[in-house]
């Protein structure tokens, strides 16, 4: 028998088990065997032609089986698979270094007398420019460890305000700047902790129009993001720029960290050749996140930026540290650069920055969506009529126990194939999650296999909350 490890977003299919013992020589062998006992994963895992999915990686051991013999590769006594789907090193080239006031001294004297850093090192974090994409769970902890180090200028990518929701996890900000700003209010902190710190503000989402712009001054760049688009931008954008990229992404108990982009390195096209299908893997809005676990991945990586910069340790390049906080264990996975990566690889095809919502197929699940929205004022109208509608909620139990449409069912996304028979096609369906994209995956789903009055609720629960039904909490 031989362990699978199943990862988060995929253990809804595999009855929320985090692993599962498998029968199988081979690699391909045990793959068939767990998806014979669980069969929503095949979906997830192979295409209608029957090859492994591109966004999603196998490893036997510490090794992804690309470089080994593929699904052929033999499992031996003792070994474990690891699938570890998408999830939305070297040196930097040394600035003139800066000399450190009497004041500076005083405050990094704990890094001064360490080997590793020193005067000499602490004279390169003054004069390095680090960007962050966004400053939310990732980039909060990874800022503020960042401003703490003496890094001389730390750029911020991001347009949102501050919500409610953001406090347990996004500890740049607190409860007073609800409503502000993001940038304002980590401006306003990372100068507390370090005045000395220079803070460029960019306020404006990342596109494939400003990108270059954006982090063409900056020695590296942390990768804070939260969706698939943004995170193939900053990607492409580092490699074509030659600046190392510090990625890091989490979700529920799960995170992830690597460095990308570096000299002979891999880059994220490398691990994950092309990304999930929309509304496949949650966001962390959708899909939840332990409060502290940004903070544990970005200080990682703000570990892995100030190595960069000092050109000490080796660094996660070439590396995929993977972290489980409930079973609190760390596991390292080993990458390597994709010679036929379209961007780094040996004959790269990627040459500028591309239409990251289509290539992320955003696009056409947002009009997927668009074309069989209903509004809440509409749902509420045919409510009221007492027409014969079925609500289908696809979020999880925990969820609709926060609050839910009067008369709903809920049958959770990752059940929806096994309990579809639970349902009547001849009855008009209006299916909704929380905003929006597991509601749209269940309404492609639910059309494929041959329902033709189904709807999709524009906003879903939150939209309802809003304007039909404002005594139920939202979150």
């Amino acid at each position: 028998m031989t362990r699978v490890f199943i990862p988060t977003p995929l253990r809804p299919y595999a009855g929320k088990s985090a692993s599962v013992e498998v029968d199988g020589k081979t690699v391909g062998e045990a793959l068939a065997d767990l998806t014979r006992s669980h069969g929503g994963l095949r979906r997830h895992l192979y295409t209608e032609e029957g090859r492994l999915r591109t966004f999603v990686n196998v490893y036997v051991n510490d090794s992804d089986i690309r470089y080994l013999q593929k699904e052929e590769t033999p499992l031996g006594p003792g070994d474990t698979i690891s699938i570890v789907p998408s999830v939305a090193g070297g040196s930097v080239a040394a600035a003139e270094p800066l000399a450190l006031s009497n004041e500076e001294i005083r405050r990094y004297s704990r890094h001064l007398i360490m080997p590793e850093v020193g005067l000499d090192g602490q004279r390169k974090l003054k004069a390095a420019r680090v960007l962050c994409i966004g400053a939310g769970g990732l980039g909060s902890p990874a800022t503020l460890y960042l401003a703490a180090a003496g890094i001389g200028a730390i750029g911020l990518v991001d347009f949102d305000v501050v919500d409610f929701s953001n406090l347990q996890r996004q500890i740049l900000h607190g409860t007073s700047d609800v409503g502000r700003l993001k940038l304002e209010s980590a401006e306003e902190r990372l100068s507390d902790i370090n005045p000395g710190v220079r803070i460029e503000r960019h306020e404006a989402a990342l596109t494939s129009e400003n990108a270059l712009d954006i982090l063409r001054d900056y020695d590296v760049v942390v990768d804070g993001t939260d969706n698939f688009p943004t995170r193939y931008l900053v990607n492409d954008a580092c490699v074509l720029l030659g600046k190392p990229n510090v990625y890091g992404s989490i979700f529920r108990f799960e995170g992830q960290a690597s460095v990308f982009a570096t000299e002979g390195g891999p880059c994220y096209r490398c691990l994950y050749a092309e990304p999930p299908p929309p509304g496949l893997v949650p966001s962390c809005a959708e899909g939840g996140v332990l409060g502290v676990l940004p903070g544990i991945i970005g200080t990682i990586q703000a570990t892995e930026a100030i190595k960069l910069i000092l050109g000490a340790g080796d660094t996660l390049a070439g590396r995929l540290l993977l972290f489980d906080a409930l079973g609190m264990r760390f596991r390292e996975l080993k990458l390597r650069r994709d010679p036929q990566c379209p961007i780094c690889g040996d004959r790269p095809t990627i040459r500028e920055l591309i239409d990251y919502e289509d290539f992320c197929g955003v696009t056409q699940h947002d009009e997927l969506a668009a074309g069989s929205d209903i509004s809440v004022e509409e749902l509420k109208e045919k409510l009221d009529r007492k027409e014969d509608v079925l609500i289908l909620d696809v979020r999880e139990p925990q969820e609709y126990q926060i609050n839910r449409i009067p008369g709903s069912i809920l049958i959770p996304l990752g059940e929806l194939p096994e309990r579809v028979h639970e349902l009547d096609s001849a009855r008009e369906i209006v299916v909704h999650c929380k905003v929006g994209p597991r509601s749209t995956r269940a309404l492609e789903f639910l059309k494929g296999t041959g329902f033709r009055r189904v709807r999709n609720l524009h906003g879903g629960i939150v939209k309802w909350v809003e304007r039909i039904d404002p005594g139920q909490p939202v979150y």
